[in-house]
């Protein structure tokens, strides 16, 4: 297996193949990328850490030497200031077999690090150019190579999936691309934003999709669900992010579930098929709903003035007794001062015109102030909304580069009220923000004014994805000061600052829900099963855990031909749960060779499937 790429997803990736599932592994990244061509938060590492340190000590009333913080700022700064990360240090006696450093990925580059003789090839450049660039060569290199890569741009992976195969199938005079040289384009983005969207909010959904099928993992209790259950979560007061006896079990097998009484399981159930899944969120579509043309006190004066015409229009019908739609042509006749007086008319009938005027008069100011609204309502259709009065119980996203849109367009297709904050007026995620109409606040959420404006006080979740660690952290603790309760849920660079991180919070805010996620440590798994030749289709987050969704070939499987539903399945390793094109799979269902079924496995498990 050969792994190119410049930041932590290569390390944890060549670290997925080697530990878990016994890979010969060579590791092609930039020399001395730490300093060569550190990412943002690269940079940011050894500053988060003593920032880090200050503000807790600052937040919990500690001096700077206090207890509770020395652990996670002793493994931040050890990692974040040496010249390599914790996973570079040992990458060349533990992560990797061999380490080939580059300046730029060649076709003697690639050659160098036996790309003619390997397996698969992984490129996880944070570039999509030089994933692409490097895919043509190696596929020219090797045509029976088995390719993975990295890009944002789904399109476009699309097309460079077809391209590739089409060159392999050429190459090798089959016509066909076979298992061993197929070429997979997935984005750490994708894989992620899942997890991190159903972390950030608690009873929300976490969806796994293939073809005809939609599956969400929800929290239950263990006795009596009746589902598939994927995991039994820790006992209630245990610490479900640390290490030690009281782990999740995943993927239990009916005696454990029954004897799980008190613990809350994660199980699996059917939403819809794929096809009914395109319920839009409210306001996606160019034209703005109706209601949110005119503001909620122009529509409670528009309700006052018909109420007034109403009420008018009886009060003349009952002092003249003319017919109800008389009454009421003549009430709009004095209301729009049309010549029409009642001159000769009773006391009664002169009052009422007289008011009827009145109320005209009043309605005319009403009305332009609703014509105004509403084409500026039009004109701004466009721009960044802000974020309305009296908002709340909604999720503050911090960051909207490649991470934070995914996670955005997931939060709305759960239809969760969500204030995203960003800094940079170009960033890619704003054009995903105004076409789902979803309110922005512009500005460095470091500086104070920013997370008011989008309402943290009210907020149900501060979900800070930013690529810089320092602004994650500082986001995090301001808000927690402004709300001791706030749920938050924070992106750090790599899984043991995520720990570390975790840990002290904990300690420094016990009350509080505290989640740290590293995307590489939700992404490894997918790519390490697509080089592996499986097609994985998603991941969910159990806790510190992960589970693995992924589409296995039943021929050349002794562990699931000729086996039914029911006996494929292994307690802690994988689980059958359904035929591909097929919405229902009978326990007593024998698997035939040419089926091909989603399973869910742990990452050890889904090697063993082999």
């Amino acid at each position: 297996m050969v792994v190119c790429g410049d930041d932590g997803l290569a390390h944890r990736l060549a670290a997925e193949l080697r530990g878990v599932y016994g890979e010969q592994v060579t590791l092609v990244v930039p020399p001395n990328e730490r300093t060569a061509r550190p990412p943002v938060v690269g940079r940011a590492r050894s500053a988060s850490a003593a920032l880090f340190d200050r503000m807790v000590n600052a937040a919990v009333g500690r001096g700077p030497t206090g207890t509770g913080n020395g652990t996670g700022v002793g493994t931040g700064t050890g990692t974040g200031s040496a010249p390599t990360t914790t996973a570079t240090s040992t990458g060349n006696g533990g992560e990797a077999d061999r380490v080939v450093e580059a300046v730029e990925i060649t076709e003697s580059v690639l050659a160098r690090a036996g790309v003619e003789r390997a397996a698969a090839l992984a490129l996880v450049f944070d570039d999509d150019e030089t994933n692409i660039r490097a895919a043509l060569t190696a596929r020219r290199l090797n045509p029976r190579l088995r390719l993975v890569l990295r890009l944002y741009n789904r399109r476009l992976g699309q097309h460079i999936e077809e391209l590739l195969d089409q060159a392999a199938a050429l190459a090798t005079g089959n016509g066909e691309v076979g298992t061993d040289a197929s070429t997979t384009v997935l984005s750490d983005a994708d894989t992620a934003a899942p997890a991190l969207a159903a972390t950030a909010v608690a009873g929300t959904s976490k969806v796994v999709q293939t073809e005809g099928l939609l599956l969400r993992a929800v929290e239950r209790p263990a006795a009596g669900t009746g589902l598939c259950t994927l995991a039994l979560l820790t006992p209630p007061g245990t610490d479900p992010e640390g290490a030690g006896d009281q782990e999740p079990r995943l993927l239990p097998d009916d005696d454990e579930v029954g004897q799980a009484a008190g613990r809350a399981a994660v199980v699996l159930e059917q939403v819809s098929s794929a096809g009914t899944r395109e319920s839009a969120a409210p306001g996606r579509g160019g034209v703005p709903p109706l209601a949110s043309l005119f503001s909620r006190r122009l529509r409670w004066s528009l309700a006052g003035m018909v109420a007034c015409v109403v009420a008018l229009a009886v009060a003349l019908w009952v002092d003249t007794g003319m017919h109800p739609l008389s009454a009421f042509y003549l009430t709009l006749l004095d209301l729009f001062a049309i010549d029409n007086p009642a001159i000769g008319a009773s006391l009664g009938r002169q009052i009422l015109q007289l008011l009827s005027g009145l109320v005209g008069l009043l309605l005319l100011p009403v009305l332009l102030a609703a014509v105004l609204e509403a084409l500026g309502t039009f004109r701004t259709a466009s721009a960044l909304r802000k974020p309305p009065r009296g908002l709340g119980g909604h999720v503050v996203l911090l960051g909207l580069g490649k991470i934070g849109t995914r996670v955005l367009t997931r939060l709305r297709e759960l239809n969760i009220p969500v204030v995203c904050v960003e800094s940079d007026p170009e960033a890619r995620g704003l054009a995903t923000a105004r076409r789902l109409r979803v309110p922005v606040v512009l500005g460095d959420v470091t500086q104070e004014g920013v997370l008011e404006a989008a309402k943290i006080h009210r907020a149900y979740a501060l979900l800070a994805v930013t690529s810089a660690d320092t602004t994650n952290l500082e986001a995090v603790l301001y808000a927690r000061n402004v709300r001791p309760d706030l749920r938050v849920v924070l992106r750090l660079y790599d899984d043991d600052f995520a720990t570390a991180v975790y840990r002290t919070l904990r300690a420094a805010y016990p009350h509080a829900l505290t989640r740290s996620r590293s995307v590489t440590h939700l992404a490894a798994p997918a790519f390490a099963g697509a080089m592996l030749g499986r097609q994985v289709l998603g991941a969910i987050a159990v806790e510190r855990r992960v589970l693995l969704f992924a589409a296995v070939d039943v021929s050349g499987h002794p562990q699931l031909e000729g086996r039914t539903v029911r006996d494929a399945f292994r307690a802690g390793s994988w689980r059958v749960l359904a035929l591909e094109g097929r919405t229902d799979t009978a326990p007593d269902h024998v698997l035939e060779k040419g089926d091909r079924v989603v399973v869910a496995a742990t990452r050890r498990g889904l090697a063993e499937l082999g």
